[in-house]
């Protein structure tokens, strides 16, 4: 990942000047650094405007993340760190979002596998009447 692009992939390579970030403070408990120093960090880039991105992966982008990646992140108390926690979780969404999962094709088990199956529930059976308490009629 350089500096200058978010790396998701060949067909998606999203500049930096598209890259919106925003800077806060921390919430929570903390000392004198913590409520003072603007260490969260806010990404969100513009999927429908973004450049780098090629039209085949746009839309399955826009359907699966929306028109707007949003990423927040307070881990650390250092805003360099942040901001790299930041970029490596929105090139993991756009990766994971831009991946198209195989097609599931149906089988069903072959007539020998079946057998088996039938064949091991009839032993377990077998088994556990041998382990039953002798009845009135045996």
């Amino acid at each position: 990942m350089d500096d200058d692009v978010l790396d998701a992939g060949a067909a998606c390579r999203v500049p930096a000047r598209d890259l919106n970030w925003r800077f806060t403070t921390s919430g929570g408990p903390g000392g004198q650094h913590a409520n003072r120093s603007h260490t969260a960090v806010e990404l969100t880039i513009d999927l429908g405007t973004a450049s780098g991105i090629s039209d085949e992966v746009r839309p399955r982008l826009l359907e699966r993340l929306g028109p707007v990646l949003r990423v927040f992140v307070d881990d650390t108390r250092s805003q360099h760190r942040n901001r790299q926690i930041a970029l490596e979780r929105a090139e993991k969404a756009l990766r994971d979002a831009r991946h198209r999962p195989k097609s599931r094709r149906a089988t069903k088990p072959s007539r020998a596998s079946s057998r088996r199956r039938v064949e091991a529930k009839r032993r377990r059976s077998q088994t556990k009447r041998d382990r039953r308490r002798p009845g009135a009629d045996d």
